[in-house]
C-alpha cells in the first residue's frame, strides 16, 4: 500500500495519536472529571470540524448517502448537519470519561434484548459478537465489567494492544482485554478458540478494514459499493460459534443497548466460501445501515468509506 493510499485509512490516521490521546484523556478523566474537559473536548472537536476537510466530506458523503437509500430528505447534509454529528462524537468522547472512571451509573442504560442473549453470557461456550462504529460501544465494554463480570476479549487491529491494556488495568477493567489480530494466524485461532472454550466471549468490529494484511470484500452499503473487513465471518466460520450483533446508540440521553442473534452458524463447502461471506456481510451491512437511521449522527467514521467523493465541497 502506497503512503497516499496509507494516510486516507482510518488506521494511519488514528495510530499516530491514539495512544497518547488516550493516556492523557484518562489521566484528565481520573483528576478533573467530564465537566472541566468539556469545554476543551469541544473545542478540540471544533478545530478539527474547521480544519479537516477531509472528515467533514466523509460525514457529508454518509448523510447523502444514508438520505437517498432511505429516501428521508431531511437527513440531506447541511453545514449544520455535519457539524452536528462533530458534536455527537464529543459527546461520545465525554461519556467514556465517565465509563473510564467509573461514573456511569447502569440506570443510565437500557437493554434491549428481545431473545434473551444475556442469560447466554455465562453459558459454557462463548461467542462472537460484531459491533459498529455507530454509537458508543464502550458502553457495552462497561457492561460487562459493571454488569455482567464476563470475560469480554475485543479484537483491535491496533499494534499498541498491550500498553492499551496496562491503561484499562490501570483504570480497573479486570474483565476487559484488548487482543491485537493483524492476521488470523495458527496461532491466534488456537488462543480464540481456547477462550471460548473456557466461557469467554469476543468482540470485533464489522464496519472497518485492518492496514495491513486484512481480506475484505465490496459490498453495497446505503446504496453504494463500500468495503468491509471479512474478518469476523471468517472467524465465525472457522471457530464455529454463533454471531450475535451488539449496538449501543444514544437516545433522548439515555444509552439503548441492543443484542440481536444475526447468525446461528457461518459455513462454506469447499469453493464456497467467498460466496457465503460476502452473503454475510451484505447481510450486515444492510443492518447497519437500518441501525444507521436510529441515530443518524452518531455514525464516527470520518474517513473517506466508499473511497469517493461525490461532491468535493466542505
Amino acid at each position: 500500500m502506497n503512503e497516499q493510499a496509507k494516510s486516507g485509512h482510518w488506521a494511519g490516521q488514528r495510530e499516530r495519536g491514539s495512544l497518547l490521546l488516550m493516556r492523557l484523556t484518562a489521566l484528565a478523566a481520573r483528576h478533573l472529571g467530564r465537566r472541566a474537559l468539556s469545554p476543551l473536548l469541544h473545542a478540540i472537536v471544533l478545530y478539527f470540524f474547521l480544519f479537516g476537510g477531509q472528515a467533514r466530506r466523509s460525514i457529508r458523503d454518509y448523510q447523502r448517502h444514508l438520505a437517498a437509500w432511505s429516501g428521508r430528505a431531511e437527513l440531506q447534509p447541511t453545514r449544520r448537519s455535519v457539524f452536528r454529528q462533530f458534536m455527537a462524537f464529543a459527546d461520545a468522547l465525554l461519556d467514556k470519561l465517565d465509563i473510564w472512571r467509573g461514573a456511569l451509573g447502569l440506570e443510565r442504560v437500557s437493554l434491549h434484548d428481545p431473545h434473551d442473549l444475556r442469560s447466554q453470557l455465562r453459558g459454557a461456550r462463548g461467542q462472537l459478537l460484531v459491533g459498529a462504529h455507530l454509537g458508543n460501544l464502550e458502553v457495552c465494554r462497561a457492561l460487562a465489567e459493571l454488569g455482567e463480570q464476563v470475560r469480554m476479549n475485543v479484537l483491535v487491529h491496533t499494534k499498541h494492544a498491550e500498553q492499551f491494556n496496562r491503561l484499562l488495568g490501570e483504570a480497573g477493567a479486570s474483565h476487559l482485554r484488548l487482543i491485537q489480530v493483524s492476521e488470523l494466524d495458527p496461532a491466534i485461532m488456537l488462543q480464540l478458540s481456547e477462550r471460548l472454550e473456557r466461557g469467554e466471549w469476543l468482540a470485533i468490529a464489522g464496519d472497518r478494514v485492518p492496514l495491513h494484511g486484512g481480506r475484505n470484500v465490496t459490498v453495497d452499503f446505503l446504496g453504494h459499493p463500500a468495503a468491509f473487513p471479512q474478518g469476523p465471518w471468517l472467524l465465525a466460520g472457522l471457530l464455529r460459534c454463533p454471531v450475535n450483533l451488539l449496538s449501543c446508540l444514544k437516545i433522548d440521553g439515555r444509552y439503548q443497548v441492543a443484542l440481536e442473534p444475526f447468525a446461528a452458524q457461518v459455513q462454506w463447502r469447499r469453493g464456497e466460501r467467498e460466496a457465503v461471506i460476502h452473503g454475510w456481510v451484505q447481510r450486515y451491512a444492510e443492518r447497519l445501515g437500518r441501525r444507521c437511521l436510529e441515530a443518524p449522527h452518531q455514525w464516527f467514521n470520518f474517513y473517506p468509506f466508499w473511497k469517493s467523493h461525490d461532491d468535493t465541497s466542505a
